[in-house]
């Protein structure tokens, strides 16, 4: 390519991420020059479907953004409404909302490693080409990700989108011996998901890394999921610089669209920012539990929480997502161990007027709900900001600087197949939901 040569990449659909997305890559004289990430799944309408429903619908409806994801949708949903009616739940209805989450971000985060990620670093072409070469280590995947799937079931009521979760609590709790099939089951996926740490730890990661802000809800106590203060670790820094309510959450990020994709774009004070796993292991690694620490250590990544060395390689992120799955599945143990159930499974939430704000840690990161209610309790506004439209600035940058530097080692790729895939790879680090993103669109219509 000489200095006067310019190339156009584009992918009419990304393979192995959640969704529908294009990508958009230009580069001229060896210089990368353009890279988008188009987003072209129909918005799904989801805030206008919500404005005039009962305060007790959100959970219900929200819950259908996402079949992979959907707990993040229904606790973000119930702690915004709670919040907006001035509702506070039992604490032990609380540790169920956590352990059913848990089955969440187990059943999520090993369905990225194992069918969508880890194709990349062992030079395979999809999940049924892995299972082939890596029958064991797919199987492993499997049983944890039914693992997952049983506890959504139990708590919820049936593995996608489920049933059993409302504004506040649950429409029924488990007695403690219906919980004790988990235990057997989780003790022998604690085992699993170790051994799953251990084999991603030794893929290849290429040296990389991002320099957006990072932003993760964090908890005094430990590593936060269901809740939490939103907080920031600057680019460059190796401890946050503060939090802020997540009533302001609005104030310090701001959406806007963009000409290409029908997601939104976000930027926190200005800034691009990533949210997801990198975030959360950077601000609350150290509140882990030991297994999943020890692990992390054995796994090569940095010790988070004592101002040293934070993990920035989106390639990285397969390992932290293995290790969070670890700390779910001990998480999950611990919490049916300390289980005693609730005098109620719910507690009342009568409508007031009002508006209410929630955020709870989806497996991709942050989830933000804010609603208002009149006085009978309908909503008359409601905004989401997903993980991923939050993520996309960031995703963009990282693909633009992530080619750059391949250029740079081994020049441009001599074939368009070559740099799809380095292109394809370097988005699937961050195992966007495109579903979830795709919320807007402005629609113009001319007359004559």
């Amino acid at each position: 390519m000489t200095p006067r040569e310019a190339r156009t990449l584009r992918v009419g659909a990304l393979s192995r991420v959640e969704g529908e997305g294009a990508l958009h890559l230009r580069i001229d004289g060896g210089t990368v020059t353009e890279a988008r990430l188009e987003i072209y799944e129909p918005p799904r309408f989801f805030e206008a479907f919500l404005r005039g429903r009962g305060h007790t619908e959100p959970p219900d409806i929200t819950s259908r953004v996402c079949g992979i994801c959907p707990v993040a949708y229904q606790m973000s949903a119930c702690r915004a409404v709670e919040d907006a009616c001035g509702v506070t739940v039992d604490g032990r209805v609380e540790a169920l909302r956590r352990l059913l989450y848990c089955g969440e971000w187990i059943e999520s985060q090993i369905l990225h490693i194992h069918l969508l990620h880890a194709p990349d670093f062992l030079g395979c072409h999809d999940a049924v080409e892995l299972a082939r070469t890596h029958r064991a280590q797919v199987e492993r995947g499997l049983r944890l990700k039914q693992a997952g799937n049983a506890i959504m079931e139990q708590l919820g009521g049936r593995a996608v989108h489920p049933v059993n979760v409302r504004v506040g609590g649950f429409h029924r709790a488990p007695a403690a011996a219906e919980l004790r099939p988990l235990r057997e089951r989780l003790l022998r996926a604690r085992d699993d998901a170790r051994e799953t740490v251990r084999w991603v730890s030794g893929f290849d990661f290429p040296d990389a890394g991002t320099d957006a802000d990072l932003l993760a809800l964090t908890e005094p106590d430990t590593y936060a999921i269901e809740s939490g203060t939103p907080t920031v670790l600057p680019s460059g820094a190796t401890a946050p610089t503060g939090g802020f309510a997540v009533r302001d959450f609005g104030r310090h990020v701001a959406e806007q669209q963009v000409p290409y994709s029908t997601a939104l774009q976000s930027r926190l004070d200005g800034r691009r920012h990533l949210t997801g796993p990198l975030a959360r292991y950077a601000l609350s690694g150290h509140l882990m539990s030991q297994v999943a620490r020890e692990a992390a250590h054995d796994a090569g990544l940095p010790a988070p929480g004592d101002g040293g060395t934070v993990c920035r390689n989106p390639y990285r992120s397969v390992v932290v997502r293995a290790v969070e799955a670890l700390y779910a599945v001990d998480e999950a143990l611990r919490l049916i161990d300390a289980y005693e159930p609730p005098a109620r499974p719910a507690e009342d939430v009568p409508a007031r007027p009002g508006t209410g704000h929630g955020a709870t840690e989806a497996p991709r990161g942050l989830l933000y709900h804010r609603y208002t209610l009149d006085a009978d309790g309908t909503v008359t506004d409601a905004r989401l900001v997903p993980p991923t439209a939050q993520n996309q600035g960031a995703i963009e940058h990282d693909l633009r600087r992530l080619v750059q530097a391949e250029i740079g080692r081994s020049g441009l790729p001599a074939d368009d197949t070559a740099l799809t895939r380095l292109c394809e790879r370097a988005v699937r680090n961050h195992d966007p939901c495109i579903s979830c993103a795709a919320h807007f669109l402005r629609l113009t219509v001319a007359h004559g």
